[in-house]
């Protein structure tokens, strides 16, 4: 009955029935092959099973009173009560406990589905309420993406002038029915006026030069100011890219309204105004924040995932999918992202429905058609010349480039959000937003590729100079007899060092900002800057120096070998992967994003020697270094732990600590209970069978402790303070006037994870990142030391980062000495009420000498010395 029970609680680990099937404590002790004697007449009843036995002290009674074999007693908790099981806001979830509550759910569903039609129409319901999410999701992602996309090619255009005809047009589409544009100057028509000539009446000299700048910074300044105010008032939490965030929620933890409708909604809005403020950022890391937040207000409407926090998890990395499918218009690579980057579990129902919502979301996008050229991808580029071996060497210094890039930003931009944390100047969010975006369009503005939005500055970079191009970049002196740059190829290239310089400095003081913020599209820009210059000049060398051994075999006199495209292609996936440490779905993002399958080698180079290059300065990326930064309880699992530390030289309490806050199975009262709770700001307790014995029976949470006491006020009658609160299955004998008691056994978990004292910390954190725990109990020979939780790892994990080198165990594996059973006069020792390990060294952290003689010692000690 008693394991039918915990079967069906969803508690399905076998810790509580390894001590239900010992006979003794002795069987249950002799683990060190020393005994230790904590034998008394009140641990032989101590199971449940053994209720019924004879001369047992648990039986069932109304309040007190004669013995019983059945019970009339309101046992509302066999219920289940609302609200236990939630989790408060910055709490992390139990991943063990959801699964456990799925799988519940699931087995009482298919138990149903053939007692009626109705039942079996519940069960197809639930079994396709997945894909129906994730297609709610998809289309809504796609839809909101490609207005986002649309809106903010307007709002950027508004900056320079106004389409007259159709004032909802972009500079683009005002002229594409005009009769009086050239194939030279496509962008010139009479329907589009600049702010000079609408204001002035004239469109050259320098007056409407001076108007122009003039309303480019107002325009500027006007956008970015109306973002952070929606921002600051409506939405705190839809500021910045949302990455750091979404990976810290994918791994269990809470945070309410993150991922809710206002946040939805002024992110949208403001995506859009800071995109067209011009600040150095972009729209790409936002759109996954969006996605995830209508996968949850989607999994709203299903209770399969409204009611468990690991299945929404996996709606919301399919979401995250969905979000990159959309940005970038690569849905494959979206799902990789999802799989590499963000995701905490990622079973493989997940990999298929995430690749399902990244195909209805790039469907759906494609459809909408934003970018007015029947493509899905953002930079279709078509190179006409291969590349070649000798090539490599310049992909992988860019590589190099990116990664000593990424190292960089890395440092310097959590330097700045760690100095805006720590002053004043943080306070004004506003202000600094003002102030980020007047400078970044004052000095923008004269330079025609800073001047430009940010993606068309990629585009135009990406494309392969031809007949047709009009660029700069393009102004050769010959095509027909070679590459010969000419004036305005060398003009360009000092623009370009300027706009490089440009864009490194504002990304790291705008990345941060109180205004919706991406890094995929200023690092992709950074990266495709420094390839183009690095492509021109390997173009010129080839050209001038054609006889050279690496280009004679390759390149013949007059003919192209050379793709400077190319390289601005090669460069923007290294910066970006210096900066993210992303590899497999950054290659496949811009393979997808470009269309460029055939230059995957040299993708797959540059950006494996940035990731190289990256890690030999920092392991973390920048999301990692946001999380850690902000304080989130996020375990990396890329990250390892190569220590030697024991899981008692982390556990909680430590010495000067106060002793471990514990419940009893069936001894305390309601008042007590609610006074340990009220003393003591723990999330959770242990429940032992006694002060006497410190034997572990299971682990109660806080707020279902505080939910069950207030529920069963309100609907049981004769709760008091003095009521007796128990965890067993039956209650105990009571007194005939004492009050009805509270049974609590419900909301125990009886199947708590533990680990024992030596347990070398490595597997201890193991079992954390794998399993997603909460916390994990320390015992020593079944008696509770302590509790390690999320927050003790992470503290550890940071201390540990402060030293160069492994910290030494402190403790030795061998030679334990434990206490004799007997005292000094031969009689029995008596009744242990707390173990603590004892370390015969002063500091908390040193190690012991190489010639010390001492043994590790295990401390009894009785109710009188605590």
């Amino acid at each position: 009955m008693e394991s039918e029970q915990l079967y069906h609680r969803g508690y399905c680990r076998n810790s509580y029935n390894s001590i239900a099937s010992a006979s003794s404590d002795e069987e249950l002790l002799d683990g060190a092959g020393v005994i230790m004697d904590f034998h008394t007449t009140e641990d032989d009843n101590l199971l449940d099973g053994d209720a019924a036995s004879p001369g047992s002290n648990y039986n069932m009674s109304n309040g007190g009173g004669a013995p019983s074999s059945t019970t009339h007693l309101l046992d509302f908790l066999e219920e289940p009560i609302p609200g236990v099981g939630t989790y408060d806001d910055f709490h992390t979830i139990d991943w063990v406990r959801e699964k456990c509550k799925d799988r519940e759910r699931h087995r009482k569903i298919n138990s149903k589905k053939k007692e009626s039609a109705w039942e079996f129409t519940k069960s197809l319901y639930d079994a396709w309420s997945g894909w129906l999410v994730v297609t709610l999701t998809g289309l809504a992602s796609g839809a909101l993406a490609g207005l986002i996309d649309i809106a903010a090619d307007w709002m950027n255009d508004l900056k320079e002038g106004v389409c007259l005809s159709a004032l909802w047009f972009n500079h683009e589409q005002c002229c594409w029915t005009s009769n009086e544009t050239t194939f030279a100057e496509r962008d010139k028509c009479p329907q589009w006026k600049s702010w000079a000539e609408l204001i002035l009446g004239q469109a050259e000299g320098p007056g409407s030069y001076i108007m122009n700048y003039f309303m480019y910074i107002y325009w500027a300044l006007s956008f970015a100011f109306l973002a952070v105010c929606l921002v600051k008032v409506f939405a705190p939490y839809a500021c910045g890219s949302g990455i750091p965030e979404i990976k810290t929620i994918l791994s269990g933890f809470i945070i309410r309204g993150y991922l809710g409708k206002w946040t939805l909604m002024i992110k949208t809005i403001t995506l859009v105004l800071a995109v067209a403020s011009g600040l150095s950022l972009g729209k790409e890391g936002p759109l996954v924040h969006v996605a995830c937040c209508c996968g949850n207000i989607f999994s709203y409407l299903f209770p399969k995932y409204s009611k468990n926090e690991a299945k929404k998890r996996e709606v919301l990395s399919a979401a995250s999918a969905a979000g990159v499918s959309v940005a970038f218009g690569a849905p494959i690579g979206g799902v990789l992202f999802s799989l590499e980057e963000v995701s905490y579990y990622f079973p493989l129902k997940t990999l298929w429905r995430s690749f399902f919502a990244a195909l209805v979301a790039a469907f759906v996008l494609r459809s909408i058609n934003p970018f007015g050229n029947s493509r899905l991808v953002l930079f279709y580029v078509e190179y006409h010349t291969p590349w070649y071996l000798f090539e490599l060497i310049p992909f992988i210094l860019l590589g190099v480039f990116g990664g000593l890039w990424g190292a960089f930003f890395i440092r310097a931009n959590i330097a700045w959000c760690r100095r805006r944390k720590s002053t004043r100047f943080g306070k004004y969010p506003v202000l600094e937003v003002i102030l980020v975006a007047a400078i970044t369009a004052v000095v923008a503005f004269p330079n025609p590729y800073t001047r430009q939005n940010t993606s068309e500055l990629i585009k135009e970079l990406f494309t392969d100079c031809g007949p047709l191009e009009t660029s700069q970049l393009c102004q050769y002196r010959s095509q027909m007899t070679g590459n010969d740059a000419g004036p305005g190829v060398y003009s360009a290239m000092w623009q370009l060092c300027l706009a490089l310089i440009f864009k490194i400095i504002m990304t790291i003081f705008t990345f941060g900002l109180k205004v919706p913020s991406g890094l995929f599209i200023p690092s992709m820009a950074i990266g495709a800057i420094a390839g183009r210059i690095v492509g021109i000049a390997m173009e010129q060398l080839a050209y001038y120096h054609h006889d050279w051994f690496l280009f004679k075999e390759w390149c013949e006199v007059g003919a192209d070998c050379i793709t400077p495209g190319l390289y601005a292609m090669v460069g923007a996936a290294a910066c970006l992967g210096g900066v993210t440490r992303m590899t497999v779905s950054l290659v496949v993002i811009v393979f997808e994003l470009t269309g460029g399958l055939e230059y995957i080698v040299p993708l797959m180079a540059a950006v494996m020697t940035s990731k190289w290059v990256g890690d030999a300065f920092g392991r973390e990326g920048i999301y990692e270094s946001h999380i850690r930064l902000n304080g989130y309880p996020f375990l990396d699992a890329k990250e390892e732990f190569t220590h030697t530390t024991l899981a008692r030289e982390v556990m909680r309490p430590r010495r000067s600590d106060p002793p471990l806050a514990v419940m009893t199975q069936d001894d305390m009262t309601v008042e007590e209970l609610q006074a340990t709770i009220n003393e003591t700001s723990y999330n959770g307790f242990p429940v032992i069978v006694s002060k006497e014995s410190q034997r572990l029976v299971g682990f109660a949470l806080r707020r279902d402790i505080t939910i069950a006491i207030e529920n069963a006020r309100r609907k049981q009658e004769g709760i008091l303070p003095n009521s007796r609160v128990y965890f067993t299955q039956h209650a105990p004998t009571l007194p005939a006037d004492s009050p009805r008691p509270l049974k609590l056994r419900s909301i125990l978990d009886m199947s708590p994870f533990t680990v024992t004292d030596h347990t070398p910390m490595e597997i201890v954190v193991d079992i954390f990142r794998k399993l997603g725990l909460r916390q994990c109990l320390v015992t020593h020979n079944g008696i509770v030391l302590g509790i390690i939780t999320k927050k003790n790892i992470l503290e550890h994990l940071e201390e540990l980062k402060q030293h160069t080198e492994p910290l030494a165990a402190s403790w030795y594996y061998h030679k334990k000495r434990y206490p004799s059973p007997h005292g000094s006069n031969g009689k029995p020792r008596s009744r242990v009420h707390h173990v603590q390990l004892i370390r015969s060294f002063q500091d908390g952290w040193g190690g012991r000498g190489e010639d010390s003689e001492d043994e590790e010692e295990v401390g009894l000690l009785d109710s009188s010395n605590l």
